[in-house]
Formats: structure tokens, C-alpha cells, sequence
């Protein structure tokens, strides 16, 4: 880890996105210069690239998962980390060893700290979210990677992962998001995540919101003369079903692409992860034919990610508490997030503990929990992330909700952990993957 905290402390002094948002700060060229500097990294392998709104960082654990099952050593590059950086830069299965992580930081460190800044494009200051992606590309070489698979960081096509040459692209489900910066309408964002689309390499399609944004992301397939496919167009059956014991989820597909059915128990849960399932399926067909189904299959029941709908049962002591982390912060993902845990948890008591950033759209947000929580609990997403405390508190009200409201994250978080535990409740913990972020720092160093 010594490695890894090294390098997080040397990155501290590159503009952080995901700390302090702002305009004007995405290109490729830079990217394209570092790169070359190191030899292009991101060609040492043939890798995959995956875009959306909602669902691209499961989809891309599931498609590694299966790659891995299926033999190769496969890289994973996703984002946000919930505890550990690493959780960023791994293989399907974790992380790599500390051998691997060492040798990179030495490398990029090395040869970036030796770069005169005048000689960058535009001369523009490099960006801590492109030196991360500049490291995975040297751990995935350093590592020997048989595959890798990148998730979009945001956007698309000005995204520091836009620099990769994909076998396959996958687009998830578009929403309105990161307005601010992806444009005001989701064609304008469809058309920001399409820019991963490259010449004449396929491109897997979830189906969208509206006809218009199918339209975009069509229209840029055949601008760049790649072959598109919508999923739910491959596959001619598909269900899901709780297993509420087990907290798994089984999914069956019908494609005839495959030899029989798909039946599988997910641990990723949720109709969003039914659907997220069966593009990792037709991807994993797309890039190796001949793949057997069963190895599908257990890439599928193989594939977790922290934060997503992650269910714990009585976490550090907290005996009677059930904790369900997820890290939704649109409309319609925390839709869904209430959908499977109503599914999940029927009519048990629930209480909600929510943050979210300054971006989000929480005033309809807020519409959502009317008459499900026994208890809300509402905050900040932590320090590292902009939020409006006073934005959270109206919206709150508006939707004529009952709450406890403290900017100190927390002590709420500790009040809302112990409170739902004498509860024997359930606990959501939803808004911010950095809401999620601090609650599994304070389960890990607090004693109950």
C-alpha cells in the first residue's frame, strides 16, 4: 500500500475533477502526449470501453468477470472507489500485487516529474483524473493483461479512456446528467457518450429513454461505419427473479447467439443489473464466439461491486442492523434502487440516510421517499465533494418529508448506523457513492 499512497500524495498537487468540478478541462491531447511519452501503454492489450449514465461500471465488472473466467488475465479500470484506490486499477477478480503497483508509480512519477510544463499541449496543466488513467495503462502493461476493460470516467468523447482502441464498445442507459458540463438535453449527452463510438468497431446498445436518443447514438455509428447492435434486440427472452433469502438474483437469456439458455444468480441486484447482465452476456459472445455458456454464467454469479445495492447483515457488531449501501444519485437509478430493496425487504421498517453532491436533481429526488422510511436522515457526501446542505434541506420539506438534518456526516452517520441497529431496521444509505465512502470508513474504524 505504501506504493499507492506515495502516489495518491503526489497526485494531491493535479486539479481534481471529482473534487472541484469545473468547464474547460477535457481534451485528448494531453493524454495523447503522456502516452507517447511512456510508449502508449493502452495498446498492450486488446480491451473493451464502456459508456452510459447508469450501469457502465457493472457492466464492465461483469465483462471482465467473464473474460477471467474464461481464462484470460483481465485489467479493470473503473471509478469512483468506494474504500481503496486500488478498487480502481485491478484485475476482475481484486487487485494486482504490490510488485505491480510499485513498478508504476516509480514509472509515471519518474518521467512526469521530468516534464517541462512548456513543452505540454497548449501548455495546459495535466489532470489528476488523466495521470490515474495514464497509471492504469502502466499497470495493465506492467501486469502482461491478456484483456482489459476501461469504464468511461464521464462523458465520452473528450474522456482521458478515449484514447484506447477497443475490440468492442458498449453504451448503457443515458440520463440527464452533469449538465453542466455533457450539455442540457440527453441528446446532447448521447452524443457526448457516443464519442466513444470508433471507426468500424461494433458498438453494443442498451435501449434508451426516448426514439431521439436512439437516433443520435445510430447516427454516430454510422458516421464512423461501426456496426451497432441493441441488446434487448438480441435477446429473444429474458427474466429475473429475488431469491429475498439469499440476497442473489437469478436472471435467464434467450439469444440465438447461444447455444441454450443463460440462467444465472447474480449478486449484483436490481432489474438494472438484469439488464446490465445481458450486455455483458452478448458482449462476451461478441468477442469470443466459441465461449462456452457455463463459463458466462459463472463470470455473471462471479461479479460484485462495492456500493451497489451491497447488502450486510449486522456490519462491525451492529447486531439487528441490516445495511444496504448504494451508491444511485440520479431520479431514475434511486428509483430503481427502491424498487429491489421493496422487492427485497417488503414491508419491513427502513430508514434512509442521504446525502448528495450540488449537481444532482434533488428536489425530484426527494419526491421518491414520500411514505417509505421510517426515519430519514439527511447530510453532506463527505469533504471531497460539493454539496448544498440548504438545496437538500428545501427539497426535503417541499416533499413534505420528516427528517434529521446535520451537516457534521459524521455524526449522523454514526447516529443513523446505531439508531437503525436498536431498531432491528433496515438502513439505505443512497445519494453519493461518497456518502457510501464514509460510511464504510466509520464501520471500519469506529467500535460499537
Amino acid at each position: 500500500m505504501n506504493a499507492i499512497e506515495d502516489f495518491l500524495d503526489w497526485l494531491d498537487s493535479y486539479m481534481n475533477f471529482e473534487k472541484q468540478p469545473q468547464k474547460n478541462i477535457f481534451w485528448l491531447d494531453t493524454i495523447d502526449y503522456l502516452c507517447k511519452l511512456f510508449d502508449n501503454p493502452q495498446d498492450s492489450a486488446p480491451c473493451v470501453h464502456v459508456a452510459g449514465s447508469k450501469g457502465k461500471g457493472s457492466v464492465s465488472k461483469m465483462i471482465a468477470s467473464i473474460l477471467s473466467q474464461a481464462g484470460y488475465k483481465t485489467g479493470l479500470y473503473t471509478s469512483p472507489h468506494i474504500t481503496d484506490f486500488r478498487e480502481r486499477i485491478g484485475t476482475a477478480d481484486g487487485f494486482f500485487d504490490d510488485e505491480i503497483y510499485q513498478k508504476s508509480v516509480k514509472e509515471i512519477v519518474t518521467k512526469v516529474d521530468a516534464i517541462i510544463p512548456e513543452n505540454l499541449p497548449a501548455e495546459r496543466p495535466i489532470t489528476w483524473f488523466e495521470l490515474v488513467t495514464l497509471f492504469a495503462f502502466l499497470c495493465f502493461r506492467n501486469a502482461n493483461t491478456d484483456w482489459n476493460v476501461f469504464e468511461v470516467g464521464m462523458g465520452g468523447r473528450l474522456d482521458s479512456t478515449n484514447i484506447i482502441r477497443p475490440k468492442l464498445c458498449c453504451i448503457t442507459p443515458i440520463e440527464l446528467e452533469h449538465t453542466e458540463f455533457l450539455g442540457n438535453t440527453l441528446e446532447q449527452i448521447a452524443s457526448e457518450k457516443a464519442g466513444i463510438i470508433k471507426n468500424c468497431t461494433p458498438v453494443l446498445l442498451s435501449r434508451q429513454p426516448s426514439d431521439s436518443v436512439n437516433i443520435v447514438l445510430r447516427e454516430k455509428a454510422f458516421t464512423r461505419h461501426a456496426p451497432y447492435f441493441f441488446v434487448d434486440e438480441l435477446i429473444s427472452s429474458s427474466s429475473y427473479a429475488f431469491d429475498e433469502k439469499n440476497y442473489r438474483m437469478n436472471v435467464h437469456f434467450e439469444s440465438s447467439m447461444f447455444n441454450r439458455p443463460i440462467d444465472a444468480k447474480l449478486q449484483l441486484l436490481g432489474k438494472m443489473q438484469a439488464q446490465n447482465a445481458a450486455m455483458a452476456c452478448i458482449a462476451a459472445k461478441k468477442l469470443l464466439p466459441n465461449i462456452d455458456e457455463s463459463v458466462i454464467e459463472k463470470g455473471l454469479e462471479n461479479a460484485l461491486l462495492p456500493g451497489r445495492f451491497e447488502i450486510k447483515e449486522n456490519p462491525n457488531g451492529l447486531n439487528g442492523l441490516t445495511l444496504i449501501l448504494d451508491g444511485a444519485h440520479t431520479v431514475n437509478s434511486i428509483n430503481l434502487t427502491i424498487d429491489t430493496m421493496n422487492k427485497i425487504f417488503g414491508s419491513k421498517n427502513v430508514n434512509l440516510l442521504f446525502a448528495c453532491a450540488a449537481d444532482k436533481d434533488v428536489k425530484d429526488i426527494a419526491k421518491l421517499f414520500e411514505g417509505r422510511f421510517a426515519h430519514i436522515y439527511l447530510t453532506r457526501p463527505g469533504e471531497k465533494k460539493q454539496s448544498d446542505m440548504n438545496a437538500e434541506i428545501n427539497a426535503f420539506n417541499d416533499a413534505k418529508l420528516k427528517f434529521t438534518a446535520d451537516p457534521d456526516y459524521k455524526k449522523i452517520i454514526k447516529e443513523a448506523l446505531i439508531s437503525s441497529a436498536k431498531e432491528n431496521s433496515v438502513l439505505l444509505v443512497t445519494g453519493s457513492f461518497y456518502l457510501v465512502s464514509e460510511t464504510e470508513e466509520i464501520l471500519s474504524k469506529e467500535n460499537f
